[in-house]
């Protein structure tokens, strides 16, 4: 049997068992295993168990529920409540007012929580109610909120970057740095999006008076406590003075003095934030789990070497490449979520990426775009599931609400490939990682 036709088999089994509703990581899994016993001479038993050990025991993985549970201590105070009423008076004076608060609260809460629906989720328990009660269209109230919560997944700690820097065996010191000027440049692409949707629809947007300088200051001053542990948490990085997994560690620690010293802190917030962050990991365990016995079974079939060899012959052009990989990727948001995107195609897609001379790092932060973009693409978008929740609004015209920001996405992935030192420059400039 010819490999081409061992992997459609293979691509046919992975959508079947989604279609019936088996488990991301089970059906990884299963694929896997029927790659090895089908299609190898490898024994399945010895070599699964290696490969279930081996994909969930890196040490880099130590890092994964230290920030998911920051992010849920902090997903469950009040912070992100004072962090609205303390940006709206900075950003009240812009145009397009209070918009501008999805996007850099989305930021802030980026850089402190690691995942774009948990971003969108806590910035749109505060924001959105809001919004709509001073008046604010919905369309752009959700169009921003849906755009600016994809920020959760590229300005770190992602939570993809480190599935994906232990699946490429790449630094995830230096994905996070490779990840925040292309962060912070999407966040101003958002805000200037947010400007000009503004101004087309200024007639429809509400008039307020402007905030006074006094009010300024005093949003400036509850917005430091996060600026704080940002800065704890990427500088501890940036300098080398702590691995990820201390980062993460330190971001903890950073998240209950935070909750200790607005008074939030107790058992239920202790007992909660922990289960959360277990639940979430574990999710992403098994599919980690079920990524690595298929990337097993992938690597004795031979298919991703034959794909490389075969991009090389064929002189197959890094631009092309890239061209290629986005309307697969964009084909797969339809179906498939931010993680299982990363891991079902990383196994394959790697060795071409290297072969032709890509950069890993600057791969991985190409491949967080395209998952963000997936996070608002219809009907598996779960930024779109969120904000469906939140507002009870159709899910397909949320999506209708987020298309200028999905162009904006789209422009970010050209400026990357026209400007590969967005995602390479810092990197390059860190102490260790």
């Amino acid at each position: 049997m010819s490999l081409l036709t061992t992997g459609l088999l293979l691509v046919l089994l992975l959508f079947l068992l989604l279609l019936l509703g088996v488990y991301v990581g089970l059906a990884l899994l299963l694929v896997g295993l029927a790659g090895l016993a089908l299609f190898t001479t490898a024994p399945p038993g010895p070599n699964v168990a290696t490969a279930l050990w081996t994909s969930t025991s890196s040490w880099s993985l130590a890092a994964l529920p230290l920030f998911v549970w920051m992010g849920e201590i902090l997903y469950r105070s009040r912070l992100a409540q004072e962090l609205f009423q303390g940006l709206a008076p900075l950003l009240g004076r812009l145009p397009g007012g209070l918009l501008h608060v999805n996007v850099v609260a989305s930021a802030l809460f980026a850089a402190v929580i690691g995942s774009s629906a948990a971003t969108t989720a806590t910035v749109g328990r505060f924001t959105l109610p809001e919004l709509l009660r001073q008046g604010y269209p919905k369309a752009l109230a959700l169009g921003s909120l849906a755009g600016a919560g994809t920020l959760g997944f590229l300005i770190p700690p992602s939570i993809v970057m480190i599935v994906y820097g232990v699946m490429a065996e790449v630094s995830v010191a230096r994905l996070f740095m490779a990840g925040v000027v292309p962060g912070l440049l999407l966040t101003l692409l958002f805000m200037l999006t947010v400007a000009l949707l503004a101004h087309r629809h200024r007639k429809a947007l509400p008039r307020g008076p402007s905030p006074a300088s006094r009010e300024a200051l005093k949003g400036l001053l509850s917005v430091l406590p996060v600026l704080f542990l940002i800065l704890l948490v990427l500088g501890s990085i940036y300098l080398g003075v702590a691995t990820p997994t201390e980062a993460a560690a330190i971001g903890v620690a950073g998240a209950f003095l935070l909750t200790i010293l607005r008074r939030e802190f107790g058992l239920e917030l202790f007992r909660e934030s922990l289960l959360g962050a277990v639940r979430t990991t574990s999710m992403i365990g098994l599919i980690l789990a079920g990524a690595g016995v298929l990337t097993l079974a992938m690597g004795f079939t031979g298919i991703p070497r034959a794909l490389a060899t075969w991009a090389v012959e064929a002189g197959i052009t890094p631009i092309a490449l890239v061209l290629f990989l986005s309307l697969v990727y964009i084909l797969l948001g339809w179906f498939l979520d931010g993680i299982s995107i990363v891991v079902l195609t990383i196994s394959v897609i790697l060795p071409v990426v290297k072969a032709i001379g890509l950069d890993p790092l600057w791969f991985g932060v190409y491949l967080v775009l395209m998952v963000e973009l997936a996070q608002i693409t219809p009907p598996v978008g779960f930024n779109l599931f969120v904000l469906q929740s939140l507002s009870g609004e159709d899910l397909f015209r949320i999506a209708r609400y987020s298309l200028p920001f999905m162009g904006v996405l789209l422009l970010m992935v050209a400026l990357l490939v026209a400007f590969p030192g967005l995602a390479t420059w810092l990197p390059r400039t860190m102490t260790g990682g």
